[in-house]
């Protein structure tokens, strides 16, 4: 089955989401999710639906988002069915003065989306992940992180042996 419009769509509402950050606000923002919307931000906050998830960006494009805007670029659109999608991406929110985001600061989120009635696609769920890889296996941070567990999980079980016999 050729879902290439179907695609195309999404990455314009994904693309819309992005300028209407920058453009437009809070609301316009609000307008490309769906009413029952679950968004768990990048510190793990749980926002419940549109007016929750519309109110909070409010309050920060009034603060410490003002004139902001986010850069995100879709790296997969996968299908579940006909209406609903799940697309995976990459972004992050810049400052007037940032053309592309620090290393430090690149987020991955997990979007679901939806196809209303009206055809549109909305996004049901939002889910925004701070890109924080760990250190390679062999290296010196891994190795010291391994120790500590260990010893911690030690200590832990002449603690609490009755733990050992379930």
């Amino acid at each position: 089955m050729d879902r290439s419009t179907d695609e195309a769509a999404i990455r314009r509402m994904f693309e819309a989401l992005c300028e209407a950050w920058a453009r437009e606000g809070a609301s316009a923002v609000d307008a490309l999710y769906t009413p029952d919307s679950d968004y768990v931000t990048f510190d793990g906050s749980w926002l419940r639906g549109r007016e929750e998830n519309r109110r909070v960006h409010e309050e920060l494009f009034a603060g410490v988002l003002a004139g902001t805007r986010l850069a995100g670029e879709i790296e997969r659109v996968r299908f579940l069915g006909p209406d609903t999608a799940v697309v995976v991406s990459t972004g992050a929110v810049l400052w007037p003065w940032q053309q592309q985001a620090p290393a430090g600061r690149l987020s991955r989120q997990t979007l679901v989306v939806v196809r209303g009635e009206d055809g549109r696609w909305r996004v049901a769920s939002f889910q925004n992940t701070r890109v924080q890889p760990l250190p390679p296996s062999g290296s010196l941070a891994m190795r010291l992180f391994a120790a500590v567990t260990r010893l911690r999980l030690a200590w832990w079980r002449r603690r609490h042996p009755e733990a050992l016999a379930a």
